[in-house]
């Protein structure tokens, strides 16, 4: 059986880029004699993606996929609602589909969006599934990663905070605090997020001098009570830490829940910085410090560029964007109240 051609083999066929092949189908700006060169690739190479023959007429650029991994976390709640909003905002229907950070539901959220009319979707990729991801990409569907990032696809675009920067920051607050028992929550390493807001937390700490418990770096799931169980275990270390950056931000309340329910007093006791900009981290006693995440400008990017891409409008070379989180200080972090050990 003949292999499907893909929008890369017209591209090649007509000696144009990919970017040209998108702006025909979508009836973007192209000179006559190369317009004419991609149409005959296409009818050449028998071109249909997502079985639609359709595109070249009127191909359905109306929709983005919005593939999230898990709705009950406030962040991507959030998101998703200003992922649409800013999507009606511009003429654009929004498919939603949530993955529960299980890369087999991924798969077949990948999958669906194979046959459906999407021009292009917003993800936020569990971390594996890089051939399907490519494979989206290959059919002709501009793909745009939102907060997290997958290495093996350095064309597609991503938009994200400065996760380094942002756990890097915080470290340093607390560094200059006084603190050098620093414990550090992440997301499992398997994401982005979590590889490089642990690479931020030692690049800060190496910078200072200071010696790295590895028990102190706890890189956890997004999803159960994970956060709970890693503040237990950095609570009953026989020389527990003095400060604490949860940067799981899924994870922040299971941390802190954990938190009350100990004798340890923050910030007396205990440093915390968290990753959750939630209006609740104001409310408690004490109110907490934060790495406060731009969720607006984080969905305005993505669909600004998921948009860009099904007019046509931008070039073929990919658009890594970063947007900087905000460290808020409020009652939660303090000097230690005794000398740091030696």
């Amino acid at each position: 059986m003949r292999k499907q051609a893909t929008i890369r083999d017209v591209a090649r066929d007509a000696g144009v880029s990919v970017a040209v092949v998108s702006r025909v189908l979508n009836d973007g700006t192209v000179a006559p004699p190369t317009k004419a060169k991609v149409v005959a690739a296409i009818e050449r190479l028998g071109y249909q993606p997502r079985a639609a023959a359709r595109e070249l007429q009127q191909r359905a650029t109306a929709t983005i996929g919005l593939v999230l991994t898990d709705l009950a976390n406030p962040f991507f709640a959030r998101l998703a609602d200003r992922i649409v909003w800013e999507a009606r905002a511009r003429g654009i229907h929004v498919l939603l589909l949530t993955t529960q950070e299980d890369p087999h539901l991924e798969a077949e959220s990948i999958e669906t969006l194979v046959g459906r009319s999407a021009g292009a979707v917003i993800a936020t990729p569990t971390g594996g599934n890089a051939d399907r991801w490519a494979r989206l990409t290959e059919l002709g569907v501009n793909v745009v990663f939102v907060d997290r990032e997958i290495d093996e696809l350095p064309e597609a675009d991503v938009v994200a905070i400065s996760n380094d920067l942002s756990a890097e920051t915080a470290t340093q607050h607390l560094l200059d605090l006084g603190h050098q028992r620093i414990a550090f929550i992440s997301g499992p390493l398997s994401t982005s997020t979590g590889r490089d807001r642990i690479i931020g937390f030692r690049k800060a700490m190496n910078r200072a001098g200071v010696t790295i418990d590895e028990r102190l770096i706890c890189p956890i799931p997004f999803r159960g009570d994970s956060g709970s169980d890693a503040m237990g275990a950095l609570l009953a270390l026989p020389s527990p830490p003095t400060g604490l950056i949860v940067g799981n931000t899924a994870q922040v309340r299971s941390t802190v829940h954990r938190l009350k329910q100990s004798p340890i007093a923050v910030p007396d006791d205990l440093s915390l910085i968290v990753f959750d900009g939630n209006p609740w981290t104001e409310l408690v006693s004490p109110p907490l410090s934060i790495i406060r995440q731009p969720i607006d400008l984080l969905a305005l990017h993505s669909v600004e560029l998921a948009a860009g891409r099904m007019r046509g409008a931008l070039t073929d070379s990919p658009r890594h964007i970063r947007v900087n989180a905000e460290f808020v200080q409020r009652s939660s972090s303090a000097p230690p109240t005794s000398p740091p050990a030696r």
